[in-house]
């Protein structure tokens, strides 16, 4: 008997309930001078810090459990970046417009499992792919909206600020952002760029609930819960 895997891409939806199949999830460090100092590095470093999170840790959902093996949950908003086309050595203009949606994410990160990682020199991808870790609110499509350096982006917390900035405060801008990641790898339709958080990140506790906007694009919130419950 021939053995295969029954399986189908997770889905982000959008508008008129729009399935988005999500291929492969992208993320990039410290995009922001003010959250590159307050983790302690350079905001002048030559290149983006790239990594990723398994598709299937993006998620849609009102409850998030508290992961295991952490005493340090911590929540990072970003701009998520939908692509429908792809390519390699793209320039900036061609790259962003590969983008057919945006959305409002929220990166989780294992903030003690990343410390003992990086003081061992070893890999941090537990750190930020656990199951999970990607909550992203319902997407908007390109043709309807389009960041602007002006464009507030927050989060929030039981109903008080923590990250506040615009998406101008970006260090690369996200066609620049696509641009420079298709010079490492081959991007397809289906992949999703997390184009990184402003100063302010924090802890979550189970009971919290997270709110998070940037001004024109559906809303994301869910609260932190415990996952024995």
């Amino acid at each position: 008997m021939t053995r295969s895997a029954d399986w189908t891409p997770p889905e982000l939806i959008g508008p008129d309930r729009t399935a988005f199949q999500v291929r492969h999830a992208w993320c990039v460090g410290r995009n922001y001078a003010e959250h590159a100092r307050e983790m302690g590095a350079d905001p002048a470093a030559a290149d983006p810090i790239f990594f990723s999170k398994p598709a299937a840790a993006l998620v849609q959902a009102a409850a998030i459990p508290y992961p295991r093996s952490t005493k340090a949950l911590h929540h990072e908003v970003e701009l998520v970046a939908l692509l429908g086309q792809g390519g390699r050595d793209l320039d900036a203009d061609t790259a962003l417009r590969c983008v057919v949606g945006w959305a409002v994410g929220c990166d989780l990160t294992r903030r003690d499992v990343q410390a003992r990682a990086k003081q061992a020199g070893q890999p941090w991808a537990l750190a930020k792919g656990f199951d999970a870790s990607g909550p992203v609110g319902p997407w908007r499509s390109a043709d309807d909206w389009s960041p602007s350096p002006a464009t507030p982006i927050r989060l929030a917390v039981g109903g008080r600020l923590r990250q506040q900035a615009t998406l101008g405060d970006m260090i690369w801008p996200v066609g620049e952002l696509i641009a420079r990641l298709s010079r490492e790898v081959t991007l397809h339709p289906g992949d999703v760029l997390f184009t990184g958080t402003p100063a302010g990140v924090g802890p979550l506790t189970v009971g919290d609930r997270v709110e998070a906007r940037i001004d024109g694009l559906p809303g994301l919130a869910f609260e932190i819960v415990d996952p024995a419950a």
